[in-house]
């Protein structure tokens, strides 16, 4: 029965490469597909975007193939990325002109079509059909202020790409498992647009592949939480991201190169299965509809977990978008205070910095105040002591952070602070960030037709082979 390898690149954009050296190198691997956009990815590369038009693209993806791809090119392998981000065509140039540079031509593909930024600012459009998925609140209330939105496209594209020789595909907004199920769905012909139930279930089954490699080191070990057995996995300084090999059948079986630190069975794989998933009966991608209930993880030992049992019914006609708006400014300071009465002077010393704002009628909506090492990490999850038990604390470290509207009024916030060393509360360490403004990007989650989205993408090629 045909099958194919395919590894986990990335996990997000400043992820770690040298794990998919070994991967190439040990794992017998076909292809790499590489996440480099977290959900909060384009807010960041829209910032780099207004410094620089050219850029709005993941620039990790340059050293990264500089790094792999004569590897990649020795052993036949082929790469999927979505680091094109809002860039796709700009990240395709950067990566033919570094790798020309060293001698290599390798056949790059660009997928584009996914900015429906031109939709969303149009108008005529009624505010119900682009109202916030959540919140249901009018498009009408932030299209004045929309920097970008880019729909989720699924694997086709891709497979498109593949099928006409590319070494190496780019993409943008696409989502995350798609990158996986594209390379799987080129290389054992399956059919993307399928209505008959084995079709749909083997789609289903691509799309869990997916799901359990997008996330890299995560899918085999990293990030493990489990209480006392994570102290079990072994050498994470030299992860090995997870591989999966895929049979015509959807069977699959998920490991990891040989030599490699991390761990894949059951336990791990199942908590990768659940990261990000807000049901597990209808988990929707542009593909597929994954039903989770019926897959069976086996645990064979030695690395191996087979996956089967996944379920699919057909995606529905919408495509979801993430869209960006600019809300704003932040500016935060953090300093800390020490024993004794640490928390009764960080108290008093926000005190003063609210009594400032006030008098000083400083615009903003909001200061926020979180003490880390207490509860910036689970908020009201974790509750704090009582206050006679936190000022026998050695340190309590307070972070505050204003949001306005306004961006004088952030560029002066740490101009509230310096006097404090010596005229307030006895303080421990220095302030950090007084002079740190930066812009917000809200993010507006909607859906949108797929027939307004789909025509409109594109697969260019650029470059030859060498």
């Amino acid at each position: 029965m045909k099958s194919i390898r395919i590894g986990a690149g990335l996990g997000f954009y400043g992820d770690h490469w040298e794990p998919v050296v070994a991967s190439i190198e040990r794992g017998d691997v076909q292809f790499i597909a590489s996440d480099h956009l977290a959900e909060l990815t384009l807010a960041i590369l829209q910032k780099d975007r207004q410094r620089d038009p050219s850029l709005g693209y993941a620039r990790d993806v340059v050293p990264m193939l500089l790094r792999l791809w004569p590897l990649m090119r020795a052993r036949g392998v082929r790469f999927v990325c979505n680091a094109g981000g809002l860039n796709p065509l700009g990240a395709a140039q950067a990566v033919q002109a570094a790798l020309a540079a060293k001698g290599m031509a390798p056949r790059i593909a660009v997928v584009t079509g996914d900015d429906v930024l031109p939709r969303l600012l149009d108008a005529s459009v009624p505010d119900a059909a682009l109202a916030h998925l959540f919140s249901g609140e009018p498009v009408s209330a932030v299209r004045e202020r929309l920097v970008f939105g880019n729909a989720y496209l699924g694997a086709a594209p891709i497979v498109q790409a593949l099928d006409r020789g590319a070494d190496i595909v780019i993409t943008g907004r696409v989502a995350d498992a798609a990158l996986f199920l594209g390379p799987i769905a080129h290389h054992l012909g399956w059919d993307l647009k399928a209505t008959d139930a084995a079709g749909l279930d083997r789609l289903a089954q691509g799309l869990t592949v997916g799901h359990l490699l997008e996330c890299s080191g995560q899918g085999s070990g990293g990030n493990f939480g489990s209480q006392e057995a994570w102290k079990a996995i072994p050498d994470l300084a030299h992860i090995g991201f997870p591989i999966a090999e895929v049979w015509d059948d959807g069977t699959a079986l998920i490991t990891k190169a040989p030599g490699t630190g991390g761990r894949v069975n059951f336990d791990t794989v199942r908590q990768q299965l659940l990261y990000e998933v807000h049901d597990p009966h209808a988990y929707r991608s542009p593909d597929v509809v994954l039903d989770m209930g019926g897959i069976h993880l086996h645990d064979e030992g030695h690395d191996r977990v087979r996956l089967t049992g996944a379920r699919g019914t057909a995606p529905g006609d919408q495509l979801k978008v993430v869209a960006g708006f600019s809300d704003g400014f932040r500016a935060e300071v953090t300093w800390g205070f020490s024993w004794p009465d640490a928390w009764d002077k960080a108290q008093a010393a926000i005190d003063t910095i609210r009594t400032q704002l006030a008098e000083r009628r400083v615009s903003h909506e909001e200061l926020y105040v979180e003490y880390p090492g207490l509860n910036s990490a689970h908020g009201p999850l974790a509750p704090l002591p009582p206050p006679e038990q936190l000022n026998q604390m050695n340190e309590v470290w307070t972070r505050l952070v204003l949001r306005t509207n306004v961006k004088a009024a952030a560029d002066g916030f740490g101009r509230l602070f310096p006097w404090i060393g010596l005229s307030g509360p006895a303080y421990t360490c220095g302030f950090t960030g007084l002079h740190n403004t930066s812009e917000l990007l809200g993010i507006w989650p909607t859906l949108i037709p797929r027939a307004e989205v789909e025509p409109n993408v594109r697969v260019e090629m650029l470059g030859g082979a060498a």
